[in-house]
């Protein structure tokens, strides 16, 4: 069995974000990079699985900033083989044309499981899973919080808002977003990455820059504007309800009574 991983590179939001002068990116050339949190739990589910069913995992991830040092980090929590997809448009850090290269990339591979973080925060669509699916011609599963494999046979469990979920059953191959693994992520000691980059191999695949899928146009990008803050309201509870009851008049809420 193979289970292929899709891994991103993402800016580091513990870091101050500064807005580029043409203000339609982030200023990247002081940023710091990190693996997308997502993708971090679906590598650790991907080697939960490796452990128990015997399959190779391999991690994949489109060329770009600290591309190199997070595949060799998922060499050194235990992934078989890592690939660097090259040659991707510009534009590829979106979900539409990065989910395009990622399959390209993917389909010599024949993954019975492709797994991948359910969204990324530097675009929050949570659209990577379905696209690649589609582009595969898969049938994929989103929002996904369990995992079990019984040889070809998937069962998996969906979370909803509310606290709801639904119990899948489903035949390899697919594609699975994964929202949490069934253990925290590992941790790799910096020796280990060293080590694996000092004698791994790190795979490269070049894919078409031709293959560019329309996406939304961004005009602009903006910090959030400074508000007032909030009223904290002080004193006996008569004196607060009374407050609390003026300013929801003040707002347009509960008539003169």
């Amino acid at each position: 069995m193979r289970i292929a991983v899709l891994l991103k590179q993402v800016p580091d939001i513990i870091e101050e974000l500064e807005i580029a002068p043409d203000g339609l990116d982030l200023a990247r050339d002081d940023l710091k990079y990190r693996l997308n949190e997502f993708d971090d739990y679906a590598l650790e589910e991907a080697l939960q699985l490796k452990s128990g069913a015997g399959a190779e995992v391999v991690a994949l991830a489109l060329d770009g900033e600290e591309a190199d040092l997070i595949l060799y980090t998922a060499l050194a929590k235990g992934a078989d083989r890592v690939i660097k997809v090259t040659g991707a448009p510009a534009d590829a850090r979106g979900a539409r044309t990065g989910a395009l290269a990622l399959a390209e990339a993917l389909r010599p591979l024949a993954p019975d499981l492709v797994l991948a973080g359910v969204q990324a925060p530097d675009d929050l669509e949570g659209q990577l899973p379905p696209l690649v699916g589609a582009a595969l011609g898969l049938p994929h599963v989103n929002v996904v919080t369990g995992l079990e494999l019984d040889g070809a046979l998937a069962r998996i469990t969906q979370e909803f808002s509310g606290g709801l979920v639904a119990h899948l059953e489903g035949d390899l191959p697919l594609v699975v977003g994964v929202q949490a693994s069934r253990a925290a992520p590992r941790y790799a000691a910096i020796t280990r990455v060293r080590q694996a980059m000092a004698s791994a191999k790190l795979e490269i695949v070049a894919v078409s820059a031709a293959t560019v899928a329309p996406s939304p146009e961004l005009r602009g990008l903006a910090r959030p504007e400074a508000t007032t803050h909030a009223e904290m309201i002080e004193g006996s509870a008569d004196a607060v309800a009374t407050r609390l009851v003026a300013i929801l008049r003040e707002r347009g809420f509960g008539g003169n009574r």
